[in-house]
């Protein structure tokens, strides 16, 4: 998974850690309460808890998390799953791995509740892509840390969410929370383009085992600028992949005789005409919402790019200004197509018979499919061109998640209390997640994330990935409170 980039973020040298300070305000508060209003008044004490020993845990979790390769393919998550069950074991928290391919399983575990609400699901995924060892600065499967970092494959995508619900499932039941819903952590496999073995086979073999109201994945981000925490972004909807496919055909030669149907040429040119176009601008209404938040955020220059987005006149040269210095928002404003893998030949003196090129399409949740590869010929106006889509994946179009939720509502008080000068962004993302197929079955999903820096997002699924100590901290203590807010027994009188 891919999470959106803020505006020329800035690296962040120190990100929000817990704050051991913070915590003693907490104390005094409670002091203070309990001498003025007598003991009938009070509400039994909620233990709080002690948030620099449990992000030093989880990061010893995370970095030796990262040391198991999970590499998919060939995926290996069973073994992921294995270490991460020790840790349950440990507690005695019951917990289970399912697989429908023995290397490949999915761990599920459980905190009851009193069953006066339904279940709220952590997830986050086991496996992770592949890298290039010559060009990473550290061992990928090393945990390295150092610098402030967390370095390793997996670090932000998405060993680092899953080690948070991890360690949020350890804390409730540690501290004994008392639970009006249960609240059940979910590591899968097959999250990085083999979902059959695992979020598709959980709903449709196990349903029962993760059938919930709310979800908490990855997908979303804590964008800080300056040090300060701008926004916290959750994700409500996703783009939905789908590869499209141009082939070109033409007729095989000597290379010393060039012809004017050479398929690598025709292939070519179509690229670069796909890689220079800019589909149409289309906001829904999470997008919409995202952009007009922002504004009201940000400084006057850039909040003015958003305000114009859909100006008749001015909205052209605010888009493309935002296509020059904002990937993530640009990807965010259309449905998008990025060339990456080609194909063709097999000899220098040799003229092939065809050529391919692989495309990754991002589609909004809305888009007409069939009608968008309809315009790619249109553009392409090339007869030796053949443009075919994919077939369709699991991860269909479904509805955004609500703003009106418990659970959203529960995450819009946690940044109001953490970071009360920020805001609460609902997110489009540009990736996709196995959040997709949970919003088919009518659970509202979010997606979460820790606090990264451009830098930081821009390694995802690339060289030296790596998250920072301090953000993964900050994020530990976010998704606590809210997952307490919405799950942890109401006191009484509340």
């Amino acid at each position: 998974m891919r999470t959106n980039p803020g505006f020329n973020d800035p690296p962040l040298p120190q990100a929000r850690l817990p704050r051991p300070e913070a915590q003693r305000c907490v104390w005094l508060f409670a002091l203070l309460v309990a001498l003025i209003l007598p003991a009938t008044q009070l509400p039994a004490a909620r233990p709080v808890p002690d948030f620099v020993a449990a992000s030093e845990e989880t990061v010893k979790i995370l970095s030796g998390f990262i040391q198991v390769d999970t590499s998919n393919p060939p995926g290996n998550e069973t073994k992921g799953a294995e270490y991460l069950k020790r840790f349950l074991d440990q507690e005695g928290i019951p917990s289970e791995i399912l697989a429908l391919e023995p290397a490949r399983g999915n761990l599920v575990a459980r905190l009851k509740g009193s069953g006066k609400k339904k279940p709220l699901l952590l997830m986050g995924h086991l496996d992770v892509v592949g890298v290039e060892r010559s060009k990473w600065t550290v061992d990928p499967f090393g945990g390295v840390i150092k610098d402030g970092y967390i370095y390793g494959r997996g670090a932000a995508d998405d060993k680092g969410m899953t080690s948070v619900c991890l360690q949020v499932l350890l804390m409730l039941h540690r501290l004994k929370i008392p639970l009006d819903r249960d609240v059940i952590l979910l590591a899968e496999g097959g999250e990085e383009s083999s979902t059959y073995v695992g979020i598709d086979y959980l709903v449709s073999k196990h349903w029962d085992k993760i059938a919930c109201e709310f979800a908490l994945n990855e997908g979303g981000r804590i964008y800080a600028k300056d040090g300060q925490v701008q926004y916290v972004g959750v994700a409500t909807t996703e783009k939905v992949p789908r590869a499209v496919f141009l082939t070109a055909k033409g007729t095989s030669g000597h290379g010393s005789r060039p012809r004017m149907d050479n398929p690598i040429v025709h292939l070519a040119a179509a690229v670069a005409k796909i890689g220079e176009w800019q589909p149409p601008m289309r906001l829904n209404d999470t997008t919409r919402a995202f952009f007009a938040r922002l504004a009201k955020i940000v400084p006057a220059e850039e909040a003015s790019l958003y305000a114009q987005l859909e100006d008749p006149v001015l909205g052209p040269m605010a888009q493309e200004k935002i296509r020059r210095t904002n990937i993530g928002y640009n990807s965010m404003l259309r449905t998008s197509v990025s060339p990456n893998v080609i194909k063709g030949g097999f000899r220098v003196n040799v003229i092939p018979a065809d050529a391919t090129a692989t495309m990754d399409a991002r589609f909004l949740p809305d888009e007409d499919q069939e009608v968008f590869a309809q315009s790619l010929r249109k553009l392409i106006n090339d007869s030796a061109i053949e443009v075919a889509l994919a077939e369709r994946g699991s991860r269909k179009p479904s509805a955004p998640s609500r703003l009106d939720t418990e659970m959203f509502r529960a995450l819009e008080r946690t940044q109001q209390t953490l970071f009360p000068k920020a805001a609460t962004l609902p997110m489009m993302l540009t990736g996709a997640t196995d959040s997709a197929q949970l919003r088919a079955r009518g659970v509202q999903a979010y997606g979460l994330g820790s606090m990264t820096s451009d830098d930081d997002s821009s390694r995802v699924h690339g060289n030296d990935e790596r998250l920072s100590v301090a953000g993964l901290g900050t994020f530990l203590e976010f998704v606590w409170w809210a997952v307490v807010d919405v799950a942890a027994a109401k006191e009484q009188g509340q």
